[in-house]
């Protein structure tokens, strides 16, 4: 499975802890992610990770493409909901293409970990059947 991470600045050290203590699971899965948590993450796990730009820079909307495209099936995305952020028309426009194309987001730690154990015990391979791919590598 193609998993993409991303999270919003006072989130990242989650996201961090979150992908050292899942190692395990995220390292059977391509990996991408937008710049600074792609680089975080890929530091602290040793995980290899395709880092895209910053979100703000593009980032977000480099996901949201592969999202269109069907090259995500899954999305970690730790939001800090209580900080205005200056793209948040960007963030929803991310979610939304997440809704469209049926692909499982974790906004919080809690949806992460249930989605991660859900991706352990094979509940999400539904997607592999649904949207086969040619290949599993995301560039």
């Amino acid at each position: 499975m193609n998993i993409a991470v991303t999270a919003h600045d006072s989130k990242k050290e989650l996201m961090v802890q979150f992908c050292i203590a899942y190692c395990g699971v995220l390292s059977r899965h391509t990996m991408c992610g937008t710049g600074t948590t792609a680089k975080m993450v890929s530091e602290a796990t040793g995980l290899e990770i395709v880092g895209f730009l910053s979100g703000r820079q593009g980032g977000d909307q480099q996901v949201a493409s592969r999202i269109a495209c069907n090259e995500i099936d899954l999305l970690l995305f730790f939001r800090d909901p209580l900080t205005v952020k200056p793209n948040d028309i960007d963030e929803a426009q991310l979610l939304r293409l997440c809704d469209v194309h049926n692909i499982p987001v974790a906004t919080n730690i809690a949806t992460a970990e249930a989605l991660i154990h859900a991706l352990e015990r094979g509940d999400l391979d539904w997607r592999n059947i649904v949207n086969p791919k040619t290949t599993g590598n995301i560039r």
